[in-house]
């Protein structure tokens, strides 16, 4: 019986321990998708309790716990922080199976050299000793991302954001082991869903845009204009949250008597909500193939179906899933489009329901023309499948119907510090399914290739495809 989570975790042969050990453990990391706070990291905080840099925010953790049967104050509510925590160590022991186990014991390793279970009976020592650790500088932001070799961030970012605390990480980049970069997410800026909310977030794009919004001509000079000061501020990704993607046919004088209805404080109805979103969706990427950006769609989540909850807590606070939206003729649709007006950038499209995986696989070759390497990409298994069954799914799929060898790799999209080891995961992951069909002979034994291909998938091909080779130490082919 193998030990719990030692060395060869996940690694099932010997020929996926060396691939793994040799190979890819030591890549650094270059993580372009995450919700972290820019703000702690250009101020390099120090967390007071390993509560707050490991439960708050993370929904993943407070989904575990309410179905284990914890009130909500001990999840978003007033509880203190170390009865917050040690009702998350209570609800460990319960998240067998769930990549919850897993993770947390990664991170307990990895950043803590923490090798108990952790459980109600060790909570308070395990915080305890946490918490001691979290005050050195060695435990600073700036300490966690460089114990886990990070050498690229980028983050996600509302258009009327002012990147302040970005333009400070530039400024003191010297100081700084790792490059942190915004990313363009104009989800608010298109969500027609709501008269209200829409005109009330269109008061903050003037303030940011100095510019007064009456018309849609107006909105377009605002938004473009936040599009331009992202880019001054080093930004070269936009990034969307869909439920799917909108390509409905429109003219531009529908889309004006949209805005104008919509500005009046009127609501669009279906028809009118969809094509305005397929309008501007197609004006976002145009404006990111004229700066040469990565645009990046997110799709597949259905979003605050506890409408009682959302009240009460707001959004991103645990009450999401998996969504069954009809995506492949819009998809082509739209990606041709682009195509069709030699207009579609670089291009990562990432999907949240598995049922879609050799869909998303197959998608993306439909616009691979060529003249980049891996030009259109089915990004890493996200959100409900960023786990063990999941990224084996997406894997096996793009292997079968594109090409592994040419993926830029894994993401954290995570609020958390402490969700690096999740790279880790993903290249043990990645190194047992290589491993096995060398071991199986389905695959040659030639591991000098199979270990640059490994290295590529980890770190070389996302440094290349987001041209950041130019600002960060190529990473040797191998590490041993």
């Amino acid at each position: 019986m193998k030990k719990f989570l030692d060395e060869n975790f996940l690694l099932k042969n010997k020929t996926a321990e060396l691939l793994y050990h040799d190979y890819a453990k030591s890549m650094p990391i270059i993580d372009y998708h995450n919700h972290l706070i820019p703000e702690q990291m250009a101020n390099d905080i120090n967390f007071e309790n390993l509560s707050q840099v490991w439960l708050y925010g993370d929904h993943y953790k407070w989904r575990a716990m309410r179905t284990n049967g914890v009130n909500e104050r001990f999840c978003t509510g007033d509880a203190d922080d170390y009865a917050k925590f040690e009702q998350w160590a209570k609800t460990v022991p319960y998240t067998l199976r769930n990549p919850l186990y897993h993770w947390t014991h990664l991170e307990l390793q990895r950043y803590f050299n923490i090798h108990q279970i952790l459980n109600g009976d060790s909570a308070k020592q395990i915080y305890s000793t946490c918490n001691e650790l979290l005050q050195t500088p060695d435990y600073s932001v700036k300490g966690l991302l460089g114990k886990m070799n990070v050498k690229v961030i980028c983050t996600t970012d509302d258009p009327v954001d002012n990147l302040c605390h970005h333009q400070k990480m530039a400024i003191e980049k010297n100081n700084t082991p790792f490059h942190v970069f915004p990313a363009f997410r104009p989800d608010k800026a298109m969500n027609v869903d709501d008269a209200i909310s829409f005109n009330q977030y269109l008061s903050q794009l003037e303030i940011a845009a100095d510019v007064s919004i009456s018309s849609f001509d107006d909105y377009l000079k605002a938004l473009k204009l936040r599009h331009d000061y992202f880019a001054a501020n080093n930004c070269t990704v936009s990034d969307h949250g869909l439920e799917e993607i909108y390509a409905e046919d429109y003219t531009e004088e529908e889309i004006k008597l949209y805005f104008n209805k919509i500005r009046s404080g009127n609501q669009l109805t279906l028809s009118e909500n969809r094509k305005f979103k397929s309008a501007m969706l197609v004006i976002l990427a145009e404006w990111d193939w004229e700066k040469g950006w990565i645009q990046q769609y997110h799709l597949g989540a259905i979003r605050n179906n506890n409408s009682r909850m959302m009240k009460l807590l707001g959004p991103d606070t645990g009450w999401d899933s998996i969504g069954d939206f009809s995506q492949a003729r819009a998809l082509a649709k739209f990606l041709n489009k682009l195509d069709t007006n030699n207009k579609l950038t670089k291009t990562i499209i990432y999907n949240l329901n598995p049922a879609d995986n050799e869909l998303m696989a197959t998608m993306i070759g439909n616009f691979n023309d060529g003249s980049v390497a891996g030009k259109v990409q089915w990004g890493s298994g996200w959100w409900f499948l960023d786990q063990k069954d999941g990224m084996t799914k997406q894997l096996n799929a793009l292997s079968n119907m594109g090409l592994l060898s040419r993926f830029v790799g894994m993401l954290t999209d995570s609020r958390s510090f402490l969700s690096y080891p999740r790279h880790e995961y993903f290249r043990r992951i990645l190194c047992n399914l290589f491993g096995e069909e060398i071991e199986n002979g389905e695959l040659p034994n030639d591991i000098a290739w199979t270990g640059k291909v490994i290295q590529d998938i980890c770190f070389n091909n996302a440094a290349d495809y987001f041209s950041w080779n130019k600002i960060i130490e190529p990473a040797k082919e191998m590490v041993v």
